[in-house]
């Protein structure tokens, strides 16, 4: 049976404030503080994020909750179904917080404090000044979740047969104090390519 909470807020397109969403089902708006929040679309959930999540979750001591976004720079927005479809991949398994924050300076602001686990492509995004209206839009950004108390875990991905890591030095020198990559943790697994392989089996 869908939360009534969820079902309100899947409704109304002009709630921005994040809804919770436990491993049972139950919706909150009252999300908890200093959580690690690890984003993505999850299309699906597979055992690198459930990787990722568990590493994150012991190098910084907290609660890890995923974030699903129902609208994306780059991807149209959700529908409810669609949301409904994601989120059954966590019953029982993991709470998920969803927004309509499809930017990190909006996540900064409606989840304030928190540590965002990234995954390597994801972080190279986030330094991209097309994502934003300029260089320095992009520096103010970054200004800003820091004094919302927001910082950022990095997990290495594989990208064109290479693994890819944080490189500090690729970070401006301002603001590599809101970075930490995540150590001693690999598993090489793509949603594209489970999405591509559950087509051709299906």
């Amino acid at each position: 049976m869908t939360d009534a909470a969820l079902t309100e807020w899947l409704r109304g397109a002009d709630d921005a404030r994040p809804l919770l969403v436990a491993p049972d089902g139950h919706a909150t708006f009252e999300v908890p503080a200093s959580i690690a929040v690890f984003p993505g679309s999850f299309n699906p959930l597979h055992a690198g994020h459930r990787g990722i999540a568990d590493a994150a979750g012991a190098l910084t001591q907290r609660l890890v909750v995923f974030e699903l976004s129902v609208t994306n720079v780059d991807k149209p927005p959700l529908d409810a179904a669609e949301v409904l479809r994601r989120l059954d991949q966590f019953a029982g398994v993991a709470p998920v917080v969803l927004t309509r924050a499809p930017r990190f300076i909006k996540k900064a602001r409606a989840l304030p404090g928190s540590v965002f686990v990234l995954g390597w492509d994801t972080f190279v995004r986030l330094l991209e000044p097309r994502y934003y209206d300029s260089v320095e839009a992009m520096r103010d950004a970054l200004r800003e979740m820091r004094e919302l108390g927001c910082r950022f875990v990095v997990a290495g991905r594989l990208v064109d047969e290479q693994f890819r890591t944080l490189e500090l030095d690729e970070v401006p020198e301002e603001f590599r104090d809101l970075f930490q990559a995540l150590p001693d943790f690999r598993l090489d697994i793509s949603s594209t390519e489970l999405r591509g392989e559950a087509e051709r089996t299906g």
